[in-house]
């Protein structure tokens, strides 16, 4: 008996075809494997119950990295006199249906050869196998081999070119397969150097390894080339160092991601559980966002300026076997100087705003003012991609990952839509941005690019378009952008769509932003949706951010059913920057007058300003927007008055919410608990909801900011009054969707936008929402945040497809239902 199997999924570059390989023989069946742009195609031949149990076996026995998304078989004829089972050549077409595999951290086998001092790989930082490597950020089409990788210009010795030729090794057809004799070389240079190359410097190998670790040792900060771009290093117990890069970097305030050499190294400075070390070890190896240990010896002690305005850290363990080695050298180091090995910032490898460095060339150029010196090689990166950062989501009873930035270890790993159709390209939005492309049932949300009212970020997102365009091979046939018409993003699709002759929409920030988290959840009934987050155009040409929404996806419809009440953002963006602004704004609305006369008294001359512009609506444009709520309370409380990041004011407001609950412990008990005992009393839902002159519900942005207001006037704790404020929000916002429900005659709600990075606001509305009996669904596959936006604006599109909503060329606004 003769069977044709093919496999479709994860199924390149991972290992699959040696598995195949072998389970063949254990069947003792003939036949061949082969890649192809279809997927991986198989014929087995022998013993009928033999050939009959291979396709369950081969589901069954899947290599760690290998996943399948269909398994396809057929009975064909019986080749006469096939002795032997192989491994063919590769072969592709235009048009395929296999799954790019993301870069992968190092795994065990590799670390045990690197650590053998009678291997010849012993210490070689670019060490790999089919089970982990460079994969997405080397790749330059499907199918995936050698030829069309970065690893191209690297022969393989004899004794690497042995095993990539031997099936039962673990690194046959490892494409990125290399050793000290015939792979990437490393060389370390000094700040501002010409030596792009590693035959212009004096420093190379281990050497270069063991100067880097004694200029971090040293106080001094060094650009590493890593897996898909630069990193800035330096250490992070050295307060001069730390406040060296910051000043370097423009980057006055927002934290640092650290890494660390081992899990025990994690313990010293954070309170990891046994979820989050399994995350931590993973083989995407993300940067997971940790409580800070509360009591830390002196000797591990992190410089104040890593991450002032938290009470966690952003930490990961060694991504690629250069991150090992560098720490092996950094162990030897400090053994003789009898201090501990310290934690490494981590950080992007550019200045505030810029994409990450890909080249040599390009990141002494870029970064020749930021880094004192350089470690580099000679293993091309085709495409950028930053570090993940990810937090577990412990109000889900999964407890899944959340994510804050979705790259390294994830991308292009697809999200399954559950239902299939024409390719669709959703631009995102200018923040955070992402691009978004389907094919058939599958969505692949691109890196974390950054925000593009940089040029050169502006670059970067259409480097990540034509990236993965072309290794999906598919063009879209509708183009979906945000409502916004100048956002870069905006512009880039509409110029691409009229171009090519594509259908073009434009969907409402926040409606892009339901649509996603229902999408990721194969949600095909009507729902609801809460989205929380800073900005987005309104159809009514209001700043929205403070939305309760309803949706029916598949229908490619929706309805704003609510919001926060507006108020106004005096100076608009500059407002912002500089929250007492919008804090004078709503005590004004308020009438506090004597919260007002002691901000102009603070403010002078500018504060006087923003009095006149209010009362003759000169740049007050009006806002809905949750996170300049955040922004008004936290500059009321004089927790922060003036940012120099997005979302600094609402993240340290919710750091000193933090700070007043024991051991940090955000469950809804918790809260209510510390409420009861300090204040004596719970807020009452009522006192904040309110209703338009249209009848649309509303939750009071002046009555929430009107009781953290008369709380601090009573002498409340800022912490105190920042929980509460949590509270009350969560509560009136819960009560606002409740009220709701029956528009969509169900429970399905969808919590989704930039503030749900907030976890104490998050678990309070979660745990609230249910007990008005909704099933809350939280994004897992993709920021709640902007960076989530392009998966929604792919969705809902498929919709607008399937319901023939949009004509070829034809240009639409996707607006609500009134």
């Amino acid at each position: 008996m003769r069977l044709r199997v093919t496999a479709k999924g994860q199924v390149q570059g991972v290992g699959f075809r040696p598995f195949v390989f072998r389970l063949a023989k254990e069947l003792e069946l003939t036949g061949h494997v082969g890649n192809t742009s279809l997927g991986v195609n198989i014929e087995v031949q022998g013993r009928a119950e033999n050939v009959r149990s291979f396709p369950k076996l081969l589901a069954d026995r899947l290599p760690p990295l290998a996943s399948l998304t269909g398994l396809e078989t057929e009975e064909t004829e019986v080749v006469q006199g096939e002795e032997a089972f192989r491994i063919v050549q590769s072969h592709g077409q235009h048009g395929h249906n296999v799954l790019i595999s993301p870069d992968v951290g190092i795994c065990d086998d590799c670390l045990a050869d690197m650590f053998a001092k009678d291997n010849h790989r012993y210490l070689y930082p670019f060490t790999n196998c089919t089970n982990c490597g460079p994969r997405y950020t080397i790749t330059r089409s499907i199918p995936y081999d050698r030829a069309v990788t970065s690893m191209a210009c690297f022969p393989m010795c004899e004794e690497c070119a042995k095993e990539y030729q031997d099936p039962l090794d673990r690194r046959f057809h490892a494409q990125p397969i290399a050793c000290p004799k015939c792979g990437p070389a490393l060389w370390f240079v000094e700040q501002k150097t010409d030596a792009t190359a590693p035959g212009e410097s004096k420093i190379h190998g281990q050497e270069a390894l063991l100067a880097a670790s004694l200029a971090l040792l040293q106080g001094k900060i060094v650009a590493v080339r890593g897996l898909g771009g630069f990193q800035l290093a330096c250490d992070a117990h050295n307060q001069n160092a730390v406040a060296t890069l910051r000043a370097r970097k423009n980057r006055p305030h927002k934290s640092f991601a650290l890494m660390v050499r081992d899990m025990d190294a994690v313990e010293n400075i954070c309170l990891a559980d046994a979820e989050e070390k399994k995350l931590l070890s993973s083989p995407a190896r993300p940067a997971v966002i940790l409580k800070k240990r509360p009591c830390v010896a002196s000797e591990h002690r992190l410089a104040e300026g890593v991450a002032p305005d938290l009470e966690t850290l952003a930490v990961m363990l060694p991504t690629t076997p250069l991150h090992v080695v560098l720490f092996h050298h950094l162990q030897k180091l400090c053994d003789e100087l009898k201090r501990p090995v310290p934690a490494l910032v981590m950080t992007s490898g550019n200045a505030s705003g810029d994409p990450i460095c890909l080249g040599n060339r390009e990141a002494i150029r870029r970064l020749g003012d930021t880094a004192d010196c350089f470690l580099l090689h000679d293993r091309d990166i085709l495409c950028r991609v930053d570090d993940s950062v990810l937090v577990l989501d412990k109000c889900q009873k999964n407890h899944a990952p959340l994510f804050f930035r979705r790259a390294r270890g994830f991308v292009p790993s697809p999200i399954d839509l559950g239902r299939s159709g024409p390719s669709v390209l959703g631009m995102g939005a200018d923040l955070k941005a992402t691009i978004c492309l389907t094919r058939k049932n599958h969505a692949f949300v691109g890196q974390h690019t950054g925000d593009l009212e940089n040029v050169a970020t502006a670059g970067f997102y259409k480097e990540v378009l034509n990236h993965l365009a072309k290794l999906l091979e598919v063009e879209p046939a509708l183009v979906v952008t945000d409502l916004h018409p100048d956002f870069t993003s905006t512009i880039c699709g509409t110029e691409m769509a009229q171009k090519n002759g594509l259908c073009l929409a434009r969907l409402q920030h926040h409606a892009a932003h339901a649509a996603a988290v229902l999408a990721e959840h194969k949600v095909t009934a009507p729902a609801l949706a809460i989205v929380l987050d800073g900005f987005g155009l309104g159809e009514d040409g209001t700043v929205w951010g403070g939305e309760l929404l309803s949706m029916d996806l598949p229908k490619a419809l929706w309805r704003r059913e609510g919001h926060l009440s507006t108020f106004a953002l005096p100076g608009g963006d500059r407002a912002t920057r500089a929250p007492w602004r919008i804090a004078l704004t709503l005590a004004r609305d308020v009438g506090a007058q004597a919260t007002v006369q002691a901000m102009l008294e603070k403010y002078g001359t500018e504060g006087e300003i923003v009095l006149q512009m209010l009362e003759r609506r000169l740049n007050t444009p009006q806002t809905s927007s949750c996170g300049r709520l955040f922004d008004a309370v936290s500059a009321l409380l004089d927790i922060t008055t003036s940012t120099s990041y997005e979302g600094q004011a609402a993240i340290r407001l919710e750091t000193h919410a933090l700070r007043t609950l024991p051991e940090m412990d955000v469950s809804c008990k918790a809260i209510r608990q510390t409420l009861r005992q300090k204040l004596g009393t719970l807020p009452k839902p009522d006192a904040f909801l309110a209703r338009t002159a249209k009848g649309m519900g509303t939750v009071s942005s002046q009555a929430l900011f009107a009781r953290a207001l008369a709380l601090r006037e009573n002498g409340i704790d800022a912490g105190l009054v920042a929980l509460d404020f949590h509270y009350s929000l969560a509560l009136a916002l819960s009560r606002l969707a409740a009220s709701r429900k029956t528009v969509i005659l169900g429970n399905t709600l969808a919590l989704a936008g930039g503030v749900l990075n907030n976890t104490l606001l998050r678990t309070a509305l979660a745990a609230l929402l249910e007990e008005e009996g909704f099933q809350v669904l939280v994004p897992h596959m993709a920021p709640p945040g902007d960076g989530g936006i392009s998966l929604g604006q792919a969705a809902f599109g498929l919709a607008l497809l399937e319901n023939n909503m949009v004509s070829q060329g034809e240009t639409i606004i996707c607006q609500s239902r009134q």
